[in-house]
């Protein structure tokens, strides 16, 4: 498929080969933070791409973002690390106040911010978000923040966090999803002064934590926009990132039906390449034309995005789409490589660990064939 973004690809693709596999596989092993890769995106301007020029980014929009997390992943970086930089700013650009806009965008596209974090998920409530027991009481001109978050990613590698909290408890709303508000918080301030932070040891290398608020103090106008209106705030902005996760994922894809391509080519058993095996070349020619199916998916949830048309369905099944094609092109590169795809110098095996998490975040299978059972089939509810 050819398409007219081969200027971004052709200046992602120059930056990520500048650091190579061993790279990313240092930091794999080290369990550490991709700190130099992300500051060279940064630098480069990749980060701020769908903040508008006038506060200091590219103004681009979705489907040339998406085309930069696509290229990142396919050089066999990880743009987990990264792209909560580019999406989480969308719940202080559409709802933010012009101060605020002011105050924390420019700096988002420098660089000299990090907004990578973003406090949802809570252990007792997973993806059922109306039922959060965090808190934000308003005492005076701050509200105080009680409870506990957990999967909260690169909190250690940010400076600022958007946090969803309940403001009017559950049994006094008139509709469940009202009553729950989004502030914005400034980590440096909040560690330590009513939130502790509790990392979180797993399969792949992403930082991730769970959070603890004793009484944290937050002011008054880190409130973005109306109290109670949160959670409409937060899925304002998730048609975004689901997109940009399925291009992380078509990335991926790429990658793996690449990587394994080259090598049945080249590896012989019982005088002949694995590759001329039918056994071998149709897992791979399948999970090819699936990852070329989610990719038109995935231009069309940006076009409509882009065009500010409703386009939940086009996200959803674009990632959808996308995980499962990543994960089945994943399978095939570790089958073909046989033992070699365990050896960490192969980088088989970290790209499989990465890609895996995508069939569960940030939204998992079911709940998307759920949304399309419900909102595009027009089936009963199922929870």
């Amino acid at each position: 498929m050819t398409d007219s973004y081969e200027e971004i690809r052709d200046a992602v693709r120059a930056l990520c080969a500048t650091f190579p596999p061993e790279y990313h596989r240092k930091v794999d092993e080290d369990r550490a933070y991709p700190e130099a890769f992300v500051d060279a995106l940064t630098e480069a301007g990749w980060l701020a791409a769908l903040i508008p020029e006038e506060f200091g980014g590219s103004g681009l929009g979705l489907t040339e973002a998406s085309v930069i997390m696509e290229e990142i992943n396919r050089a066999g970086g990880n743009s987990g690390a990264c792209h909560g930089q580019m999406y989480n700013m969308g719940t202080l650009l559409r709802h933010g106040s012009e101060a605020q806009k002011l105050k924390y965008l420019p700096k988002i596209a420098s660089g000299e911010l990090r907004l990578q974090s973003m406090g949802v998920t809570e252990p007792t409530t997973g993806t059922d978000t109306t039922k959060i027991k965090t808190t934000a009481v308003k005492k005076g001109d701050r509200y105080v923040v009680n409870g506990q978050k957990v999967w909260i990613s690169r909190v250690q590698h940010s400076d600022l966090m958007i946090l969803l909290a309940r403001t009017t408890p559950l049994t006094e709303v008139k509709k469940k999803s009202h009553g729950m508000s989004i502030f914005i918080v400034d980590l440096k301030d909040a560690i330590g002064n009513g939130m502790d932070v509790k990392p979180i040891p797993n399969m792949v290398n992403h930082e991730t934590n769970e959070l603890f608020f004793d009484n944290l103090e937050i002011p008054e106008e880190n409130l973005i926009g109306e109290e109670g209106m949160g959670f409409k705030y937060i899925l304002d902005g998730l048609n975004a990132e689901r997109t940009l996760i399925a291009a992380e994922c078509i990335g991926d894809g790429y990658w793996f039906i690449d990587k394994v391509s080259d090598y049945v080519k080249e590896r012989t058993v019982f005088g002949r390449p694995i590759g001329q095996n039918q056994g071998v070349q149709f897992p791979i020619a399948e999970a090819h034309i699936e990852v070329e199916a989610a990719n038109l998916m995935r231009f069309e949830a940006c076009r409509l995005f882009d065009a500010k048309q409703p386009c939940g369905a086009q996200a959803n099944m674009a990632k959808y789409l996308a995980a499962k094609a990543s994960w089945e092109a994943a399978n095939a590169c570790l089958q073909f490589h046989g033992g070699f795809g365990f050896a960490n110098e192969y980088d088989v095996e970290r790209k499989f660990r990465e890609t895996r998490l995508y069939q569960v975040a940030p939204i998992s299978t079911n709940l998307i064939l759920s949304y399309v059972a419900e909102h595009v089939l027009g089936l009963p509810r199922s929870f």
